[in-house]
């Protein structure tokens, strides 16, 4: 597979539910991730996504769902790739999108309080 549209976003690795100040360039970073999922379209676009048999789909998969043109679409899912939510798999003249877990999941740590996390992690 070739990997065409993933950009390296780099989460901050203190929470700013810490108690320790989040650093001003964590926070333009974080907050440009949050705004990614910040829109129902794009919250959908990730349950579908995430949903489907494979993992992955294309833009064509996603535009009857979600009632929205394919234009629309192919913004929300350059939006998601970009904030590095998605990966972008070019075949032919389709795209295919899949999830990029570690990005999901470092979301969810950074908005987990320290105290939760560390329950958590002896379960």
């Amino acid at each position: 597979m070739q990997d065409v549209g993933t950009v390296e976003t780099k989460t901050p690795a203190i929470s700013p539910l810490a108690g320790e100040p989040i650093k001003p360039a964590d926070a333009e970073r974080l907050a440009g991730v949050l705004k990614a999922f910040a829109d129902p379209a794009r919250l959908r676009l990730l349950s579908l996504i995430q949903s489907s048999p494979d993992g992955e789909a294309s833009v064509s998969d996603l535009t009857a769902p979600l009632g929205l043109s394919q234009p629309t679409v192919s913004h929300h899912l350059r939006i998601l790739t970009e904030a590095g939510l998605l990966e972008r798999d070019k075949r032919g003249v389709w795209a295919y999108y899949r999830l990029v877990p570690s990005a999901i999941a470092a979301i969810a740590d950074l908005l987990t309080p320290p105290r939760k996390r560390a329950a958590k992690r002896n379960r």
